[in-house]
């Protein structure tokens, strides 16, 4: 894993670091595990924006993952680590035993020739998919199930990864990227690692049209709206502004918005860190 700073031969390269890509090993992906992606630029089925500072961007096929595992037991070779343009981090082609190809989210350090496996009675290796119920505690986990057989949700993207930190009965405890502590049961999935790709975080676009290759169109600043289009909106010079909150009145920066009543509650230890 590594980051590149580019020469400043152009205004736009000046402050722009890229990614190194040190542990891609192919630029072809795998046919048979690719799909059309339609984009909406932010619109719905009559038309209308009901979505704004989406559009454009770089035609893209998604890649089908495999999020859920379930190919228990079966040993597969990692044949690749690819670049997905759907996602932060980087994914690996397995090639099973029985003939199949899965496309996986790679883990930091998986490397190409390297056998992972998912089932009840493997080994906790970097890349393997185990329950909760069979993973040593203190591990370090992540591509997490929320309910069993639901496929992984939680600690997919770039350098994400949490902890196993205990288990009671039918529930363990794991601390999430986000610093919340939570239980989940012990029969879902996690794969055994950190997500790859972890220096995603220290790259620069350098200029404003990597955004619009990325399908993001420029965004308005609330305080230079009008009175009408935003709370913060209207006022003469820069002396417009107020309380920070959305378009619609809800106040940001440290207010709770997460309901009282929520069904979920009871599973959250301790809340995410402001």
């Amino acid at each position: 894993m590594s980051v590149r700073k580019l020469k400043p031969i152009t205004p736009g390269q000046r402050f722009r670091v890229v990614n190194g890509f040190d542990a891609i090993t192919t630029d072809k992906p795998e046919k048979s595990l690719l799909a059309p992606k339609k984009r909406s630029g932010g619109r719905n089925s009559q038309g209308k924006m009901t979505m704004r500072y989406k559009g454009g961007g770089h035609k893209k096929r998604y890649r089908i993952i495999d999020f859920k595992r379930d190919k228990t037991g079966i040993p597969a070779q990692v044949a690749s680590i690819e670049y997905d343009p759907n996602r932060t981090a980087f994914i690996a082609l397995l090639n099973y035993q029985d003939g199949e190809k899965r496309y996986v989210i790679a883990q930091n350090g998986l490397q190409v020739g390297q056998t992972i496996v998912s089932g009840d009675n493997v080994a906790p290796e970097i890349g393997n998919a185990m329950p909760l119920s069979k993973i040593p505690l203190g591990t370090i986990i992540s591509c997490i199930e929320l309910r069993p057989g639901q496929g992984a949700i939680m600690a997919r993207s770039a350098g994400a990864f949490a902890q196993l930190m205990a288990r009671d009965g039918k529930f363990a405890t794991v601390k999430l990227p986000s610093g919340e502590t939570r239980l989940v049961l012990v029969g879902c999935l996690a794969t055994i690692g950190v997500v790859s790709n972890s220096d995603h975080q220290l790259l620069v676009s350098g200029k404003a049209g990597r955004s619009r290759w990325l399908g993001r169109r420029p965004r308005t600043r609330p305080v230079v709206m009008n009175p009408v289009d935003h709370p913060m909106g209207g006022g003469e010079g820069k002396s417009s502004g107020g309380h920070p909150r959305s378009r619609n009145g809800i106040p940001a920066k440290g207010f709770r918005t997460r309901s009282k009543t929520k069904a979920s509650n009871k599973y959250i230890v301790e809340r995410r860190k402001k």
